[in-house]
C-alpha cells in the first residue's frame, strides 16, 4: 500500500508546479515581447515582414524589367508566360545597345556626371567649411539664401539661366554644368553645402586652434585637419551628386545636349528619352536587319541605362550607409 503524502509534501509539490508554470509563462512572454536587453520575436517578425514588403515594392519593377527584357516577341504574345521566358534572348540587349550608341553614351554620361560632381565636392566643401568656422556680417542672410535656393524649384530659374548661359556662350557644351559647379551652384548644391556645414561643425574647435598655435594657416588647417575627417560627407555628396547629374534628362537636353543647336554631348538617359526615334534610325541602317520595337527591347534599353548606377550602389552601399549615419541626414 502506498503511503499517504504529508501536507508538507503536497504543499511543496504544488509550489514547485506553480513555479514551473510561472517560469514557463515568463519565458514565453520574454521570447515573444522581449526584455530590456533583447527584442522579442513578435517585434522582430513585424519589422522584418514590413521591410520585406517594402523591399518587394522596390525590387518587383526591376525583376519584371529583367524578365521582360529576355523574352522574345512570341513570349510577349503568349499569355501563359508571365515571368520565365521560354528561352533567354540576349539579342534585345544587343539591338538596344546599338540603337543607343551605348558605349559612347556611357562614356559621355560618366564625364557629364563625374566632372561636375568633382567640382561640387571642391566648391561645396570649401563653402561649408567657411560657413561652419568663420563668423562674419550677413552670415545668417547667406544661410537663408542657400536654404531658399534649395527650396526654390528649378523651373522658375530655367529661362533666366538659359539666357545667361547663352550670353556666356556655354550652351550646348559641358561647361554649362561645370562652370556653375565650380562656384557651388551645381545641381542641388545648397544641400551639399549644408551637409558639409553640418559635418564641419562637429569637428572640435580645439583641433583647429591647436593647429593654429602650431603655425598652420586657414588653408593648412582645412587640408590637414578638416578634410581627412570629412570622408563620410564626401562619399555622401559624391553619390548624391553623381546620381542627380546622371538622372537629369531635361536640363541636360536644354543646356548640354542642345534643343535648337545640337551638340556632340549626350547621356544614356537622354538616349533613353529618345529611344523610339533612335531605334527607328538604327532599324533603317542595320545591315543584318532588326526586329520591330517591342516591350522587350524597351526594357533592355531601360535596364542598360540604370545598370551603371546599380553597380555603383552595389559596390559602395556599405560606405554609403555608414556615411549617411555619420552625416546625420536621410536623403530625399
Amino acid at each position: 500500500m502506498q503511503k499517504a503524502r504529508s501536507p508538507r509534501t503536497r504543499q511543496s509539490g504544488t509550489t514547485t508546479k506553480s513555479w514551473r508554470e510561472r517560469f514557463s509563462r515568463e519565458k514565453i512572454h520574454r521570447f515573444m515581447f522581449g526584455s530590456k536587453d533583447k527584442e522579442g520575436f513578435l517585434k522582430q517578425f513585424l519589422v522584418y515582414a514590413l521591410l520585406i514588403c517594402i523591399g518587394f515594392i522596390y525590387v518587383y519593377p526591376i525583376l519584371h524589367m529583367v524578365s521582360s527584357s529576355l523574352m522574345t516577341l512570341d513570349d510577349l504574345l503568349d499569355s501563359s508566360i508571365k515571368w520565365l521566358p521560354s528561352s533567354l534572348n540576349f539579342t534585345n540587349y544587343e539591338q538596344a545597345a546599338k540603337s543607343m550608341d551605348f558605349w559612347n553614351a556611357l562614356w559621355q554620361s560618366i564625364v557629364i556626371a563625374g566632372v561636375p560632381t568633382v567640382c561640387n565636392l571642391i566648391s561645396c566643401s570649401v563653402t561649408g567649411y567657411a560657413l561652419a568656422r568663420f563668423d562674419f556680417k550677413g552670415k545668417k542672410i547667406v544661410m537663408g539664401i542657400i536654404i531658399l535656393s534649395f527650396v526654390l524649384p528649378s523651373q522658375i530659374t530655367m529661362i533666366p539661366t538659359y539666357v545667361l548661359y547663352s550670353n556666356l556662350g556655354i550652351l550646348n557644351t559641358i561647361w554649362a554644368f561645370i562652370l556653375p559647379a565650380l562656384f557651388a551652384q551645381g545641381f542641388k548644391a545648397p544641400i551639399f553645402i549644408l551637409i558639409f556645414w553640418q559635418f564641419f561643425r562637429q569637428i572640435p574647435k580645439a583641433l583647429i586652434e591647436a593647429s593654429r598655435i602650431d603655425g598652420a594657416g586657414h588653408f593648412k588647417s582645412f587640408f590637414r585637419i578638416a578634410l581627412p575627417s570629412a570622408k563620410p560627407a564626401f562619399i555622401t555628396v559624391a553619390l548624391f551628386s553623381f546620381v542627380w547629374y546622371w538622372n537629369e534628362s531635361y536640363l541636360t537636353e536644354l543646356y548640354v545636349h542642345g534643343v535648337y543647336g545640337q551638340s556632340d554631348w549626350t547621356t544614356l538617359v537622354v538616349q533613353l528619352d529618345n529611344f523610339a526615334a533612335n531605334f527607328s534610325s538604327y532599324q533603317q541602317t542595320a545591315t543584318a536587319g532588326a526586329t520591330n520595337l517591342n516591350e522587350s527591347i524597351n526594357m533592355s534599353g531601360t535596364l542598360l541605362s540604370i545598370l551603371p548606377l546599380l553597380i555603383l550602389y552595389f559596390v559602395l552601399q556599405r560606405h554609403f550607409v555608414e556615411s549617411i549615419d555619420r552625416t546625420g541626414i536621410t536623403g530625399e
